[in-house]
């Protein structure tokens, strides 16, 4: 569809308003939930940065015109009733969240939900390295006490470097006995250790995961 047949189709509600999903064109992972008004829709589509409407300031907004944080259109999809719409986006600074997380949907059901088919279970997570990045990242701006993240982050730079140095090794050389439960719980303890370490320098697995996609 051309931008023009979009903006026929979209059916903006009472308050002139249609929803908007954000995805990340990389991760493919949901960033945020807004709303445009025609005005806001026609600037994205004109400008190709995302622009949004305001219900709260009744005004039209730049993401990342305070923040730093742009995000810049890669995508857009209208759904079957037209009374949605689903954009691509790719973000600048890895951050899409007002409260400095990667995406506003960080807090995630601690359980496991299991969905009975006919040929058995399926059990359904979100990516876990992205669980993992929230979480200390909330460990971070929350400290708990007892929690090894805080602990780490308490001892400074040189303390989880040299984790990270000890991980590698073990993993290493739980590669080389080529026991897969030990290799497993090697590389398990070393993202860990390496995803704290990308948490204080600010760097999201949505960074490494789009230097990544240019390979």
């Amino acid at each position: 569809m051309k931008k023009e047949d979009i903006l026929n189709e979209v059916k903006f509600d009472e308050n002139g308003l249609v929803v908007c999903v954000i995805q990340d064109y990389h991760s493919k992972h949901i960033r945020m939930v807004a709303y445009m008004n025609k005005e806001a829709l026609e600037k994205t589509l004109e400008t190709g940065q995302m622009t949004y409407y305001s219900r709260s300031r009744k005004s039209l907004w730049v993401k990342g015109e305070t923040s730093g944080y742009y995000q810049y259109m890669k995508g857009l999809s209208i759904d079957c009733d037209g009374d949605a719409l689903l954009f691509q986006i790719e973000q600048k600074g890895g951050i899409s969240c007002h409260t400095g997380n990667v995406s506003c949907f960080y807090r995630d059901l601690d359980e496991n939900v299991e969905i009975t088919l006919n040929r058995g279970k399926v059990n359904t997570s979100d990516n876990e390295f992205i669980n993992l990045e929230n979480t200390i990242k909330d460990r971070i701006k929350n400290p708990k006490e007892g929690s090894y993240t805080n602990y780490l982050i308490t001892k400074g730079e040189n303390k989880i470097l040299k984790k990270v140095g000890e991980e590698a090794t073990e993993a290493i050389l739980a590669c080389k006995d080529g026991k897969k439960e030990e290799i497993v719980f090697e590389i398990a303890d070393l993202i860990y250790h390496l995803t704290v370490e990308m948490a204080t320098k600010d760097v999201s697995w949505d960074d490494v995961i789009e230097e990544l996609k240019k390979r």
